[in-house]
């Protein structure tokens, strides 16, 4: 039986975190009523001429260093043509011919712990296109222009990975650099980072690459998984069955997860490139390029050893925290303030996640402070809280970000510590629970448990259960 060989490579759009659009003015917000974005430029009426974001350029640039690409310092853009009703030129402005880097390459590691480097083969500067509303009864499309000419680059890798995993791999490291250098979100689900896969089979063991097809409309890791294995599936299928796979764009629909052809797939020459006349060429001099590579920031990678060396933190807490770079921040400017790393670490990782899972909310949507977050560490610290009540004054700072010196100030939330007044509601316990005594009195270790909980409730939570512990214990000697 023949074996075959998965041949991938990606083509990643990721729109840019500029406030404003790549050739206008315009703002770039997500959402906002239809077409109230836009303006002559980004609507393609005649005689407006687009005047380049130089932001795009350095984000474009700081990618293209992180993935360790050649930097193209005399680059210029090129009139992609196609029509299509969201694109309101029919044609798009875009880089063939002098891309602004090249020759990169990231290194990937799978769940199972295979190394490998994915070859970036470009990464060029682009305009997106609008978007296409069909009503429900698909009698009408709309049109939406908010989005276009936001301004996008394209990561095009190299033909390098062979399944599922090393795709995923490969996107979830391509997406941690850029969101590490501030250069976009990647909200997948909001389309500011989309992968079209390029796919093939080839019997194993040979060099020949099979008819590629190109798979759109992927916007999450579980849809890019699930397009993968159809889509290699059905080429198998093809090929066995004696039949040509042909080259197409094909659109994933992942409630029915199948795929279905789009278009025959086009090649460089069917959009008719050519210069575009109405922007200079892009030159960055040698102090220009300098300045970004000193903006550098420091990314996940040497990040995550910083934090194993500097902070002494278990491996899982530290790959956990930079695996998303806003819990870093949280973790680096709380632990800055109260100089307790492993603390932070424990209320990030445990009640930080569950809070968000109860919530359903993601990283990025955490509004609480550093300062709120040390203070309260602190005051657990300092014993003025216990950790029953530190949870419940956690669960205000993670809804309103309120002080915790200041709530638990205001709710009489302070530990009772005062030994003479512990002292008489244990003896006042005791008295109510002769049996549980007796019991802790025969040999029943385990009856102190029930006295302390008891304790607790009448002193409402606000007891150090050390202190009751070593007090209940000597009493009852």
């Amino acid at each position: 039986m023949k074996q075959f060989e998965t041949v991938i490579g990606l083509e990643v759009h990721v729109e840019l975190a500029t406030k404003t659009k790549i050739f206008c003015s315009c703002s770039t917000a997500f959402g906002g009523q239809p077409n109230s974005h836009t303006c002559p430029v980004c609507t393609g009426m005649p005689g407006s001429l687009p005047v380049l974001n130089k932001q795009v350029v350095e984000y474009a640039v700081a990618v293209g260093l992180a993935t360790n690409c050649k930097i193209t310092q005399y680059c210029k853009f090129d009139r992609k043509n196609y029509f299509y009703p969201d694109n309101p030129q029919n044609y798009q402005i875009s880089q063939l011919y002098l891309p602004i880097c090249r020759d990169g390459g990231i290194e990937i590691e799978t769940e199972d712990g295979v190394k490998k480097t994915i070859g970036i083969h470009e990464i060029h500067m682009e305009e997106d296109a609008g978007k296409l509303i069909h009503d429900e009864r698909g009698e009408n499309s709309l049109v939406d222009f908010n989005r276009s000419g936001v301004p996008l680059i394209e990561i095009v890798s190299e033909p390098d990975m062979r399944s599922a995993d090393e795709v995923i791999a490969y996107l979830e490291k391509l997406r941690l650099i850029i969101q590490y250098l501030g250069a976009s979100d990647c909200k997948l689900q909001e389309g500011s980072m989309r992968a079209d896969v390029n796919l093939s089979v080839r019997e194993s063991g040979t060099m020949e690459l099979g008819t590629r097809t190109e798979m759109k409309n992927l916007n999450s890791f579980k849809a890019i998984r699930r397009a993968i294995e159809a889509e290699r599936q059905r080429q198998i299928d093809l090929i066995e069955a004696g039949k040509e796979v042909v080259q197409e764009t094909r659109r994933w629909d992942d409630a029915k997860e199948y795929s279905y052809a789009m278009r025959s797939k086009e090649d460089a020459q069917d959009y008719r490139y050519f210069p575009e006349p109405d922007l200079v060429p892009v030159i960055i001099s040698d102090e220009w390029l300098q300045e970004i590579r000193e903006r550098q920031p420091e990314l996940r990678t040497e990040k995550l050893e910083r934090y194993k060396r500097e902070f002494h933190i278990p491996d899982y807490d530290a790959e956990l925290i930079t695996s998303n770079k806003k819990l870093a921040d949280i973790f680096e400017a709380t632990t800055a303030i109260c100089h307790l790393p492993k603390k932070v670490s424990n209320w990030l990782m445990v009640e930080t996640m569950r809070l968000l899972k109860e919530h359903e909310m993601e990283i990025e949507e955490i509004t609480f402070s550093p300062e709120n977050l040390a203070k309260l560490i602190q005051l657990t610290e300092d014993s003025a809280i216990n950790s029953t009540v530190a949870k419940e004054v956690f669960e205000k700072i993670f809804e309103q970000d309120i002080d915790p010196e200041k709530y638990v100030e205001e709710h009489g939330l302070k530990t009772v510590s005062d030994d003479g007044a512990l002292r008489s509601t244990i003896e006042k316990v005791m008295e109510e629970n002769p049996q549980s005594v007796e019991d802790y009195r025969k040999g029943k270790k385990k009856a102190i448990g029930f006295l302390v909980g008891q304790t607790m409730k009448a002193m409402q939570g606000k007891a150090d259960p050390g202190m009751v512990n070593k007090i209940l214990t000597e009493l009852l000697q």
